[in-house]
């Protein structure tokens, strides 16, 4: 939808006004920058250790399975704390909490680059890893409330996908990055480098990011056609310091669980971040060992169905938003480009059929593009959460969903243990397409936003 204009236009013998058209600002999109590169780097952080593993674990003495256990120990942190940080989202704003955030979570990845100098290194890595994923946690629910209040209803979709591109984005450029630190100067400062950059966004965040009623440039007319597109440009006065009869968050966890909606949209969203962590973990690691590139080709080589991501990613916001215009209808419109997505991301299990490594990355590109068509998800809640709960709904869809990232790592490093193959471990995460696909298909229902109602 194109941003509305005031014009008046010109009556029979009267001059037309000169120059009365005063079009609408476009500071949204900027505000959509700033969350995108903030997922950027924090998807780039969590997946520093896939990329310097290979020769952080020879150097080291890291084990497959202590190695599992290192990506797994990130989403046990993230799991425990993005239900408090939906909380502590909603209760102080999306600017502050997600700056103390960049700044912590920068700081312990550049600490990973020194374990080297201490003895224990894998007990101070799970730690570390810990850290960074606790610290991370407000990414999802402060971009959630981003997009709710920055965007109108008929550019969510858009807003959401282009939002989720980041992570693909992030695999496309850092991977490649970080391949060619680790082969150049070393696994050390793959950590280092992305801690630095860390501290730099941090403050381009804190300067740029500002709600829609208290941005200095914005003008009206801006405000109007967000507010008129459902955009919730007050959300702050939303917070429950603000509303004395908001309901309590225990309360408000029971409501959410209570929606057979929003059930399916967690399932889902787990099925999701379960192909999600097996690309952002072990996906350079079986380029490495089963198919036999060096560490400098895989980074290069994983940039490939990581830009096929970035390609879904986008084209199905697009997409969606298109055939809420056709349709009307938010359930088609978001389920379609869902639906069809899941179902193509489950096409890696292909890829233990074929011998050919540029076949393999073919097939891994597919489902990778699928994988990026079928991520709607915080677009989606923004849609359907309840308007005083938009950060703590996405506190709970991140924290379910990345259950997986404790799961899905610890599984395939077992995997390997005993079959020493990866094909066990495609066929286990492939199948997670085909079980999100019926979750939207059989369980979600009517796409709707939900209103808050006490149970007595």
């Amino acid at each position: 939808m194109n941003d509305p204009t005031v014009s008046t236009p010109a009556v029979m013998g009267q001059a037309a006004p000169v120059a009365s058209a005063l079009k609408a600002t476009r500071y949204r999109y900027g505000m959509l920058a700033l969350i995108t590169l903030v997922l950027a780097l924090s998807s780039g952080d969590r997946a520093a250790l896939s990329v310097a593993g290979s020769d952080m674990g020879k150097e080291l003495g890291i084990s497959a399975i202590e190695m599992g256990y290192l990506f797994s120990i990130f989403s046990w942190a993230y799991v425990c704390f993005l239900i408090p940080s939906g909380w502590l989202t909603d209760r102080f704003g999306s600017k502050p909490m997600m700056t103390l955030a960049i700044a912590t979570w920068s700081f312990f990845t550049l600490c990973m680059g020194l374990v080297h100098f201490v003895a224990m290194v894998v007990p101070l890595l799970l730690g570390l890893r810990f850290l960074l994923g606790m610290t991370e946690t407000p990414v999802g629910p402060g971009a959630t409330r981003v997009i709710a209040s920055w965007f109108p209803s008929s550019e969510r979709g858009m807003a959401g996908a282009i939002f989720n591109s980041a992570q693909y984005v992030s695999l496309a450029l850092f991977t490649p990055f970080m391949g060619w630190l680790c082969f150049t100067f070393g696994w050390q400062w793959v950590f280092i480098s992305m801690g630095l950059l860390g501290f730099v966004i941090a403050t381009v965040w804190w300067k740029n990011y500002y709600l829609p009623i208290r941005h200095p440039k914005v003008n009206p007319e801006e405000l109007d056609y967000i507010r008129r597109g459902e955009g919730l440009v007050d959300l702050e006065a939303l917070n429950k310091a603000r509303d004395p009869h908001a309901p309590s968050t225990l309360a408000s966890l029971g409501f959410l669980f209570r929606s057979r909606m929003l059930l399916g949209m967690f399932l889902s969203q787990y099925c999701v971040s379960a192909i999600t962590w097996f690309y952002v973990t072990w996906f350079p690691i079986y380029l490495v060992k089963q198919r036999g590139f060096d560490i400098l080709q895989a980074g290069l080589v994983a940039s490939i169905p990581a830009v096929c991501g970035l390609i879904g990613a986008i084209a199905s916001g697009f997409f969606s938003d298109w055939l809420l215009r056709k349709s009307g209808s938010l359930s088609v419109a978001r389920k379609t480009p869902i639906i069809t997505g899941v179902l193509l991301s489950s096409t890696m299990m292909a890829c233990n059929y074929v011998d050919s490594q540029v076949l393999v990355i073919a097939v891994m590109s597919l489902a990778f593009f699928g994988k990026g068509f079928g991520n709607l998800g915080f677009s989606v809640v923004a849609d359907t959460a309840p308007r005083s709960m938009i950060g703590l709904t996405g506190g709970v869809f991140n924290a379910l969903g990345n259950t997986a990232g404790i799961v899905t790592p610890v599984v395939i490093g077992y995997l390997l243990s005993t079959s020493g193959s990866f094909e066990t471990a495609l066929l286990y995460v492939g199948a997670h397409g085909l079980i999100a696909a019926f979750s939207y298909l059989f369980i979600v229902g009517r796409i709707q936003r939900l209103a808050y109602v006490s149970t007595p």
